[in-house]
């Protein structure tokens, strides 16, 4: 790190580098590590769930960031998801899966052959978790490094009914994101002095027309917002190693669309990029919790609120209270944020409650402080 009390990842800065899920968005991946690696910035340890992981295992694999992009925006559909024709016709429901597993393991053995986690490069960690018994199991950890990295990442990326779980000693592991889409916590384990996360799942975007798209985009989606509540909850209560939030805008984008490939991985240094660019966002030595942090001013508008009580439910407790008419008052409207914050906003029925960031010459009064 830099000298106490300055800001941002410097090159001697031990931190590792967690890469969520979310489907072909997860090529954002690619621009983040490329963005890093322009600015001599290693990561002591990839940890990925689904996508995350893939990525994490071909950049651990040797593959520089520059290789990836080409091999991400070249990518076609059948390289990855191919339906099970067979599989459904006469198995129907007890059909393992939606997608067959072949194109996959073939883009596996490309990106990472057969190596196990002890002969990679770079030091990674897999997100997986037991289907029958519910352990999450983190490959490439201490003990658990004489795997195959391909089966390990094919078990990441399993999403269940849309690839089959897949064998590893014995067991049968299926995405781990089933548990933990952005698994920060292991870097616990690490020893570093900071987490960088970069999240490209989308469940806080509104979206219209989910129900008319059959049943894999209502199911995809429903799995966004579960992990989005998930997420939030975990982060909640995060102190330390701190965290640094990188959150590309890719939520437009559907996980299965091989339509904006090239945008993904853009957009993933665009956001890594003017991330490092701003130091002055980045936590200091001794800081704890989530960052980048935001001033916001939380309002309520009274003729919308209808006095339903959501808002006491959902906010951190204390933060809202019913008025003698009903209606919903903040108690504090002036409010510090970390990227995951004010998820209850979303859950007003009417859409009463707002934030908006805080005046600037009131931002500028809370730093001189």
């Amino acid at each position: 790190m830099q000298a106490s009390g300055s800001r941002h990842v410097h090159s001697d800065t031990r931190f590792s580098l967690v890469l969520g899920g979310g489907g072909m968005k997860g090529l954002a991946h690619i621009g983040v590590l490329q963005a890093l690696s322009e600015r001599g910035l290693v990561p002591a340890c990839v940890i990925g769930s689904s996508v995350g992981a893939l990525v994490g295992a071909a950049w651990s694999a040797g593959h520089s960031p520059e290789a990836l992009r080409d091999i991400a925006i070249n990518l076609r559909r059948r390289d990855i998801f191919v339906v099970a024709h067979a599989d459904m016709a006469f198995k129907r429901m007890r059909s393992p899966a939606l997608f067959r597993r072949e194109p996959l393991d073939a883009l596996l053995h490309k990106l990472v052959g057969d190596l196990t986690f002890e002969q990679l490069a770079r030091p990674l960690i897999v997100n997986t978790v037991d289907i029958n018994s519910g352990m999450q199991v983190f490959w490439g950890a201490q003990g658990l490094e004489n795997v195959s990295v391909a089966d390990a990442v094919f078990a990441s990326c399993a999403m269940p009914g849309y690839l089959p779980p897949r064998e590893i000693r014995g067991r049968y592991f299926v995405d781990g994101a089933t548990v933990d889409n952005l698994p920060a916590a292991t870097a616990r384990t690490l020893g570093v002095d900071l987490v960088v996360t970069v999240d490209v799942s989308a469940s806080s975007v509104f979206r219209e027309g989910i129900q008319d798209e059959g049943f894999a985009a209502v199911f995809s989606r429903a799995t966004e917002i579960a992990m989005q509540a998930d997420l939030e909850l975990r982060l909640e209560r995060w102190t330390t190693p701190p965290i640094y939030f990188m959150h590309p805008r890719v939520e437009h984008i559907s996980p299965f669309s091989f339509d904006h490939l090239r945008e993904l991985v853009e957009e993933g240094y665009r956001e890594a990029a003017a991330a490092l660019d701003h130091t002055e966002d980045w936590p200091r030595r001794g800081d704890q919790g989530v960052f980048p942090k935001r001033r916001v001013v939380v309002r309520v508008e009274r003729e919308r609120c209808i006095g339903c009580g959501a808002c006491l439910v959902q906010a951190p407790a204390g933060m809202f209270v019913l008025d003698v008419q009903g209606k919903a008052v903040v108690t504090t409207p002036d409010q510090t944020w970390a990227p995951t914050d004010g998820g209850f906003i979303r859950h007003c029925p009417t859409y009463a409650i707002s934030a908006r960031p805080a005046p600037a010459a009131q931002v500028a009064g809370a730093v001189g402080t």
